[in-house]
């Protein structure tokens, strides 16, 4: 996959790079981003370098995760990271962290859009899942409000530092943002079991 930069009224992902390293560091020493998400806790100055240089270029190579670090505007602060992992050819799942000092401007629901847009077209995908631990109400709330339509809970359906955790489930479809789908889809007409 190619890396590709993206940009919003006010943001810009693009992919991380080197220059990034002390920013990544900064904001994963948070404990709600240790918390909730599968950066390593405690998190050291290394997988901050080894995440810039190796995992997130690695990730575009393979085709298997796609990083985006969000700024403000092209000169600005990092803001957010926000990503599409790849399970497989119909599975697509987003993840995202806010960096503390910039939460509740919005920018997380800018960026999740933004990547979900272009996930839609360019990549040509049918559906975004969004998975959070139950009890991340910040991740939910973001994920709501930028249309995902959270489809129930999962049982042991991830797993967080060596535990399988319950998890909520959500969906983004091409069609919630006004988007055109590569397919048809056919929805049960009620109450499908």
């Amino acid at each position: 996959m190619e890396p590709t930069t993206l940009s919003t009224d006010r943001l810009v992902l693009r992919p991380f790079v080197l220059a990034d390293e002390a920013e990544v560091y900064a904001a994963a020493q948070d404990p709600d981003i240790q918390r909730w998400t599968l950066v390593p806790s405690p998190y050291e100055r290394e997988h901050a370098h080894t995440w810039v240089t190796e995992t997130a270029p690695n990730g575009w190579r393979d085709g298997t995760a796609l990083p985006f670090a969000v700024r403000l505007g092209a000169e600005g602060p990092l803001v957010a990271s926000v990503g599409v992992h790849i399970h497989s050819a119909e599975s697509y799942e987003v993840g995202y962290w806010a960096v503390k000092e910039h939460r509740g401007r919005g920018y997380m629901t800018e960026a999740v859009l933004a990547v979900a847009r272009w996930a839609f077209t360019d990549l040509g995908i049918g559906r975004l899942e969004w998975r959070a631990e139950v009890g991340n109400t910040g991740s939910r709330a973001v994920a709501e409000k930028a249309g995902f339509r959270v489809e129930g809970l999962l049982r042991a359906g991830i797993i967080q530092r060596g535990t399988y955790r319950d998890c909520w489930v959500g969906a983004l479809l091409p069609s919630d943002l006004g988007l055109p789908s590569r397919l048809p889809y056919l929805p049960a007409v009620s109450g499908g079991a």
